[in-house]
């Protein structure tokens, strides 16, 4: 009798231990779980201000395409020219291996190429922007100095069609590049090519 009662009093004890590992483990899942919870929401968050200033940087999609059906450059020839008044380069600017102009990313840079941001006081946003047209020298365009876009009559694929030349494109590309600052330091770059709107 008194051995079965010295083997609970080792058991009890035995048992105790074990909650208590068992408890610290517990507790170490639950502040990973809270931090892994915390990473996940400022993730999203993040994400969100991301979509946000893409939507954002919308606006100089619209004031560019504004400017050449008809602004400052929607005259035959305004185009040969820098125009800073309307962030407009004749030339294709500098950039960097992503393709970002240079102009885009520094401020000082940026003013000496452009005069207009667009500013959203309200959400703490500011849209810097650059128009270029993708030729190597300013003036009148030509196909061995500018690229432009395929004509919709040329033909596209085999090697039988393309024994024949296609007849050439009527279209300058011009590039909209974007930069956009919100809050909390974040900034997000857009790029878009597009042909004069007729």
């Amino acid at each position: 009798m008194i051995t079965s009662l010295r083997r609970q009093r080792r058991e009890r004890g035995v048992v105790l231990l074990i909650c208590l590992i068992v408890l610290v483990i517990l507790l170490a899942g639950g502040v990973a779980v809270m931090r892994s919870m915390n990473t996940t929401l400022s993730s999203a968050g993040n994400l969100a201000f991301k979509r946000d200033l893409i939507n954002q940087g919308e606006q100089a999609a619209v004031k560019a395409l504004a400017l050449f059906n008809t602004g400052a450059l929607s005259a035959v020839g305004a185009d040969y020219n820098d125009v800073k008044a309307s962030n407009y380069s004749a030339v294709s600017l500098a950039t960097n291996d992503r393709g970002i102009p240079l102009a885009l990313l520094k401020d000082s840079l940026y003013q000496a190429k452009a005069a207009d941001t667009i500013v959203r006081t309200a959400d703490s946003v500011k849209i810097f922007y650059l128009i270029e047209r993708l030729c190597n020298t300013s003036g009148a365009s030509s196909k061995s100095t500018c690229v432009y876009a395929p004509a919709t009559t040329d033909v596209r694929g085999g090697s039988v069609q393309e024994s024949g030349r296609p007849p050439p494109p009527k279209a300058l590309v011009y590039r909209l590049s974007v930069r956009v600052d919100g809050p909390r330091d974040t900034q997000v770059f857009l790029q878009s090519s597009f042909t004069k709107p007729e």
